[in-house]
């Protein structure tokens, strides 16, 4: 069925469906401009930002974030560097092993922290939600991958 085409209109629930989907997309584009242009950030660097904040004042290993998200290294280094260069965080050698990296929220990417709408994917780890909810969504988004075609490419 891949690559065929329809004569026929599309069901009214694959309209429905199609219509969320893209304002979900438009809803996360906007939403990634306006932290562009206020804050100076991507939604993906303001979520690691978070991710590191959260770990208090003494930062976390680069090593920890890696295991706890899920992007390949290489993407979550330049991350980093990206968010260092704009003074949201300082890297430094471990202290206890020179060969790990610990990663810590400046003032000034705290301050973005708090300024921010908190919104997105990361948001899920800050708001209480129903558990069902959530679970209806794990479910939702999983099947988007399979009714997009997109199984091949997801990891």
């Amino acid at each position: 069925m891949s690559g065929l085409m329809s004569d026929e209109e599309p069901a009214p629930e694959a309209l429905a469906a199609i219509r969320a989907w893209t304002r979900l997309e438009n809803a996360r584009q906007e939403y990634g401009r306006m932290l562009e242009r206020r804050h100076g950030v991507t939604g993906a660097q303001l979520g690691v930002l978070r991710l590191i904040a959260a770990h208090g004042p003494d930062g976390t290993p680069l090593a920890r974030l890696r295991e706890r998200l899920v992007l390949h290294p290489a993407t979550l280094g330049q991350l980093v560097d990206r968010l260092a260069a704009r003074g949201l965080v300082e890297h430094a050698p471990d202290p206890g092993d020179r060969r790990r990296r610990i990663v810590r929220v400046t003032p000034k990417g705290r301050q973005v922290c708090r300024d921010a709408p908190l919104a997105g994917p990361v948001r899920l780890r800050h708001v209480p939600a129903d558990p069902e909810r959530l679970s209806r969504l794990a479910a939702a988004l999983e099947d988007a991958i399979d009714l997009f075609g997109w199984k091949e490419w997801a990891s």
